[in-house]
């Protein structure tokens, strides 16, 4: 594989993962309900996701997301659920100043659960790698040993490109400490959480 397609495969994956999405606004939005530490576990479950579709993109796997129509829609239905949930989570504790603090001490791996689920329903992804990457990259002359190049050059710029969305969002939090100003980011968040949900089913794959 060449050091052009890897360069023109890192762009267009840093502008698709740039762009709003479900992806980019549930992460703001767990950000600001749960602070910096879940916003990157959430980052790596969004990682994890690209990897698997990168893989099955990379070893000809398309056809089996052709099979698995239906396994995705569950899927993309279960990750709308999830994001629902979250929402009304964050609603409800905006009401109650310990549960906002309570919200606040999220595990990193449900946040990583959550992100992954959101990940593996995103029709934006699915697009990116099983049709649109095939003609950014010549899959067929990609060898063994740059599988784990790819790998790592997903998990970088994403990182790269996530990362500030979760820090600034983060900061928000803290910048606005007072409990009224808290509540409102956390019914705001819960609103925004409720929008990825609708936006992940609402699109077709």
């Amino acid at each position: 594989m060449s050091g052009t397609a890897l360069f023109a495969y890192a762009l267009a994956l840093g502008l698709a993962a740039a762009t709003p999405g479900p992806g980019v606004v549930a992460l703001v939005a767990r950000a600001i309900g749960s602070g910096f530490a879940p916003a990157m576990g959430f980052v790596a479950g969004l990682i994890v996701g690209d990897v698997f579709y990168l893989l099955m993109a990379v070893f000809g796997l398309s056809f089996l997301a052709d099979l698995l129509g239906s396994l995705f829609t569950v899927v993309r239905w279960a990750g709308a659920a999830y994001l629902a949930y979250l929402a009304w989570r964050l609603w409800r504790a905006a009401g109650d100043p310990a549960r906002i603090g309570q919200e606040a001490g999220r595990g990193v791996v449900e946040s990583a659960v959550s992100g992954l689920a959101v990940t593996l329903g995103n029709p934006k992804t699915i697009v990116f790698y099983l049709a649109l990457l095939p003609a950014i990259v010549d899959l067929a002359s990609i060898g063994a040993a740059d599988v784990p190049l790819l790998v790592l050059v997903t998990a970088v710029v994403l990182g790269v490109v996530m990362t500030p969305y979760a820090a600034l969002a983060s900061r928000a939090r803290f910048w606005l400490a007072r409990p009224g100003t808290q509540r409102r980011l956390h019914r705001g968040a819960a609103l925004v959480m409720a929008g990825a949900a609708i936006w992940t089913v609402g699109r077709a794959a």
